[in-house]
C-alpha cells in the first residue's frame, strides 16, 4: 500500500481569516464530529491491544507510551493520570516524549528526528519482554517513534502504534497498528486538532479499560483513587457511605484511616461480617 499522508492534505476550508467567529467555531465542531466515528472504526484493533496488555500487566509488565510533540504530550498526560485516578504506582504506565520534560512546554529542535533516543530512554527503565510499547504519531513516520518501536520489537517487546495515516512506517513495525483516519485537519497539517483529539480518546479507552480489567474499578467507581484534595476526599466519603449505609462522618473517618475507598470498605466488612 502506498503511504499517503492524509494528515498533510489541504484543509477542506479556505480563506479562514475571512470567516466570522461563529463560522470558524461551527466548522471546527463539524470536523470534530468526524473524530468519534474514526475512533469507533478502530475498536476491533483497540480491543486486541487491550487483550494483549492485560495479561502482561498481571505478570508485572508495564505500558510505555512514546511520542513527539502533541502526541508525546498526550502520552505523558494519560500516563500521569493513572496514579491519581486508579491508585497505581507511576511506574506502571510511563510516558516518554522526545526532548524530555522541556518538550512538554516548548519545542525541542530536532528531538523527533533521532531514531535511537526513544529506545535509549526506555532502557533507563529496564524495559523487558513483559512490557508493551505504544508509539503515538499522527503522521506515522516520526523517526523517534519508528526507531523506538523497531528496537523494542527486536528485543521481544510487544508493540502497538496509533497513527492518522494508513500504511505508515510506524504501522509496519507494530504488532498491532491502530489507524485512526480523521481526514485533513481544519488548519492544513495541524495534527494537534482532530488527530490529537482522536489520540486522546484512544488512550483514554486503552488505559481505562485496562485498569478496569485489572480490578482498579468497582461497579463504576474509582475506588483506588488517590486522596489528593478535598474534592476527592468528599467523593470517596460519599462512595463509602452509599456502599455501606453509613453516615457521612463515619464514612469519612474510615476513608482517612485507610487511605482509599476499597481498603476502607474491605476493612469495615472484615470487622462487621454479615
Amino acid at each position: 500500500m502506498e503511504f499517503i499522508k492524509i494528515t498533510e492534505q489541504p484543509s477542506l476550508y479556505n480563506d479562514l481569516e475571512q470567516s466570522s467567529t461563529l463560522e470558524l467555531l461551527e466548522a471546527i465542531n463539524r470536523e470534530d464530529q468526524k473524530v468519534a466515528l474514526a475512533v469507533k472504526a478502530c475498536i476491533p484493533r483497540i480491543e486486541k491491544l487491550v487483550e494483549e496488555i492485560v495479561p502482561r500487566m498481571k505478570k508485572g509488565g508495564r505500558i510505555f507510551y512514546i511520542g513527539a510533540g502533541t502526541s508525546g504530550r498526550l502520552g505523558v498526560l494519560d500516563a500521569s493520570e493513572i496514579p491519581p485516578t486508579f491508585g497505581m504506582p507511576p511506574t506502571w504506565v510511563i510516558g516518554i516524549i522526545a526532548g524530555g520534560e522541556t518538550a512538554l512546554r516548548s519545542p525541542v529542535e530536532n528531538a523527533e528526528d533521532n531514531p535511537e533516543s526513544a529506545w535509549e530512554e526506555m532502557l533507563k527503565y529496564n524495559i523487558n519482554p513483559k512490557d508493551i510499547v505504544i508509539g503515538i504519531a499522527a503522521s506515522g513516520s516520526t523517526p523517534y517513534v519508528v526507531g523506538g518501536l523497531e528496537r523494542a520489537r527486536e528485543h521481544g517487546v510487544f508493540t502497538a502504534s496509533i497513527a492518522s495515516n494508513p500504511g505508515s512506517p510506524m504501522a509496519q513495525v507494530a504488532n498491532i497498528a491502530i489507524e485512526m483516519i480523521v481526514g485533513p485537519e481544519f488548519i492544513t497539517g495541524s495534527s494537534r486538532m482532530k488527530s490529537g483529539t482522536g489520540q486522546k480518546m484512544i488512550l483514554n479507552m486503552i488505559s481505562t479499560t485496562v485498569m478496569i480489567k485489572l480490578g482498579r474499578v468497582k461497579g463504576n467507581r474509582m475506588v483506588n483513587m488517590q486522596l489528593t484534595n478535598k474534592k476527592l476526599v468528599d467523593r470517596g466519603t460519599r462512595m463509602i457511605a452509599e456502599e455501606l449505609g453509613l453516615t457521612y462522618e463515619h464514612a469519612r473517618r474510615l476513608l482517612l484511616m485507610h487511605g482509599a475507598v476499597k481498603e476502607a470498605i474491605d476493612a469495615f466488612r472484615e470487622q462487621n461480617p454479615l
